[in-house]
């Protein structure tokens, strides 16, 4: 099955999404890579789940990606004696580590870490946003407030801290099980949320011990300061708008998303642009023309992937909602303004053989009569660079790894074959056109492009480049062995 786009989808499975037909439904709808949310439903539901990708893995013969999403250290309220209580505007209210009930003067707030970090003027955050507090006092064990926008507070509601780098693992242990089962089960990325430091990614990454590539999501405010590192740090970033745009004023979410994206591209890493992207398709099977603009800015800035979350995971329209976001994809990468934006955009420092090579690759493909960029890679770092070029053409990438192939299913504009274990050059451009051949990419009357690296199957060796026939008989009649 051959996407007639390259930016690729990431569809949330849920309790609206966890039966075979309808998992199908959406791959072939158009999702490339399926979201487990690890912060809903327990680890048999997810396993079953899993179970079902595989299987139609199996039954399709094209990889799939499995993305799970570590719920990381959320930090919440305790309970009302009420239930909920009203806070009014101007009114003091205090946050303490008291575990009795609240009322309208107080709650408890079982963080002492908090505590330990906020500072007079530093501001408390309830209910992804809606009520918002300035603290004026505190100390080891309490934060005196005064309610700057009032609202409805209630029992375990979340509370975001923008102004302070807490000190919180970014790991509980709760990320830490889920963390190994996600491993043991097979995902191919783990995301880890909230991360605020590049540490946390290091701590993530010793823990998967190269089971799973690390991709950071990106929606605190430390977050964004400390990017540079976490990217250096990273496989991978999710631009998770959702808590950014609660921690940070919501105009300057589209800046920053923009930013990264871009940081992300001339690092040769896939970025994820998720939330909200068709929020009304939980409940309508038409999008709003502001979400549709949305997904499509996300693509015309050149990110990788676009990701529905509770439009798959639990609303009334999944299939519906990937349906949408493969029209919205298609239609903007064939406008001509597209390419004009992705070229313009083209900004990498190339200092290895590799970096050379796959820009040349870019180069003959676009000046010459090329059907695709085929590219052998142990490891992905190949297929991550051809596709950082954006090139024109499509970009096959070949792996003997399962894990490689299923990997790059995030990475746009890659189409993944699974190869055998090679030992001569002449066998992988014979391998290269018959790949492109059987899916669709080229006839026999064609060129491709491919790159590979000698020795075989050692990574990071990229050093050759071939424009090769897709006619099998002539690359044995005029390749030497």
């Amino acid at each position: 099955m051959r996407r007639l786009r390259n930016v690729k989808i990431v569809a949330t499975l849920g309790p609206a999404s966890s039966d075979y037909a309808t998992i199908r439904a959406l791959f072939e709808a158009g999702a490339d890579v399926f979201r487990l949310n690890m912060s809903h439903g327990n680890h048999a539901d997810q396993k079953a789940r899993y179970d079902i990708i595989r299987q139609i893995e199996a039954d399709t013969g094209r990889p799939i990606a499995v993305l799970a999403d570590l719920q990381g250290p959320k930090l919440r309220v305790g309970t009302f004696a009420n239930g909920a209580e009203e806070l009014e505007e101007g009114a003091a209210f205090r946050f303490d580590l008291d575990k009795a009930e609240g009322d309208g003067k107080r709650v408890n707030l079982p963080h002492p870490e908090i505590f330990a970090a906020l500072e007079p003027g530093a501001s408390l955050l309830v209910n992804d946003g809606k009520i918002r507090l300035k603290v004026n006092d505190c100390g080891p064990d309490f934060a005196d407030c005064t309610v700057t926008i009032g609202g409805t507070i209630s029992n375990r509601k979340g509370v975001n801290v923008p102004d302070v780098l807490l000190p919180v693992a970014a790991l509980s242990d709760k990320d830490r099980m889920d963390l190994e089962f996600a491993c043991e089960l097979g995902a191919d990325w783990l995301a880890l949320s909230f991360v605020q430091r590049p540490e946390d990614v290091t701590e993530a990454r010793a823990l998967a011990r190269g089971r799973a590539a690390i991709l950071s999501k990106i929606e605190k405010p430390a977050a964004v300061r400390a990017f540079a590192e976490i990217l250096a740090a990273s496989d991978g970033i999710m631009v998770a708008r959702g808590d950014l745009g609660v921690e940070l004023p919501v105009y300057s979410v589209p800046p920053i998303q923009k930013r990264l994206v871009r940081a992300c591209r001339a690092a040769a890493k896939p970025v994820i642009v998720a939330t909200q992207m068709l929020e009304s398709m939980i409940e309508s099977p038409m999008p709003t023309r502001a979400e549709v603009s949305d997904v499509a800015t996300a693509i015309y800035e050149g990110a990788d992937a676009v990701m529905l979350s509770a439009e798959s995971a639990a609303g009334q329209y999944p299939v519906e909602a990937v349906t949408t976001m493969d029209n919205v994809a298609k239609s903007v990468e064939s406008d001509p303004t597209y390419r004009e934006v992705i070229e313009a955009s083209r900004k990498a420092k190339r200092a290895t053989v590799a970096d050379g090579i796959v820009s040349a690759a870019r180069e003959i493909a676009e000046t010459t009569d090329i059907s695709a960029i085929c590219c052998f890679t142990e490891s992905g770092t190949t297929a991550y660079l051809v596709a950082r070029e954006r090139p024109r053409v499509p970009i096959i990438a070949l792996s003997p790894m399962t894990s490689t192939i299923r990997k790059l299913c995030l990475t746009w504009g890659v189409h993944c074959v699974l190869s055998e274990d090679l030992d001569r050059f002449k066998q992988a451009v014979v391998n290269a056109a018959r790949a492109a051949r059987e899916h669709g990419f080229a006839t026999e009357k064609d060129q491709i492009v491919v790159t590979a690296g000698v020795p075989f199957n050692v990574q990071g060796t990229t050093n050759i480049l071939r424009v090769a026939p897709c006619d099998e008989r002539l690359i044995f009649r005029t390749d030497p062995e």
